[in-house]
């Protein structure tokens, strides 16, 4: 399979495969490489890995504490664990510069902030961060989406292409196709890397 070609059983690299890398460095980032491929929310987890997940939240929201105080905006921050991941969420009024455009801003931050994880730590973070439920509210969105995709798929027997994504979206809408009973695969380049729903 092509290197620019990846399909939900074999998708993008995440950071899970290599540590967040400094501004300006010729790596790709962990926001341009997060993983496409999630980890069952039920998964068990061993006490040591709660434990350094736990201390993500609280290093991430010291640093975004800071940040908030900088900008000087007003939010709360609540940390939790998802999956096999520490989750972020800035929650707060007139906060809508931290999403920016499709949710451009938000993306950045989330990196900036897993990079002041791994230099607090030294390990690479897969930590999620929302700004006001912006990701809850495009998760539903994504998932109504690959709901009509799969109809269109399997009435008209012809795979269907759609817009660009960011690596948080394509997740999504792959989970989302797969749960329905379809495949798909993601293709193109980032920042215009796609998904494409493939009949049966």
């Amino acid at each position: 399979m092509s290197a620019d070609t990846d399909t939900t059983q074999h998708d993008d690299q995440g950071p899970d495969d290599q540590a967040p890398q400094e501004p300006g460095s010729s790596t790709a980032s962990p926001v341009e490489q997060d993983s496409e491929v999630g980890v069952e929310s039920g998964s068990a987890r061993p006490s040591g890995r709660l434990e350094q997940l736990e201390q993500e939240g609280d290093i991430a929201a010291d640093y975004l504490e800071e940040l908030l105080d900088i900008a000087d905006l007003d939010g709360d921050l609540d940390m939790d664990v998802e999956g096999d991941r520490a989750a972020v969420s800035i929650v707060g009024a007139e906060l809508q510069q931290l999403v920016g455009r499709n949710g451009e801003v938000l993306e950045a931050l989330q990196e900036l902030t897993r990079l002041a994880v791994y230099r607090e730590t030294g390990e690479r973070s897969r930590l999620m961060l929302d700004v006001s439920g912006f990701r809850a509210a495009r998760r539903a969105t994504l998932e109504e989406l690959a709901a009509e995709t799969v109809t269109r798929v399997r009435e008209s027997g012809a795979p269907v292409s759609l817009d660009p994504m960011s690596p948080f979206e394509r997740k999504v809408v792959h989970d989302a196709i797969a749960e329905a009973g379809l495949s798909s695969e993601s293709e193109g380049v980032e920042p215009r890397r796609y998904v494409v729903v493939l009949p049966q």
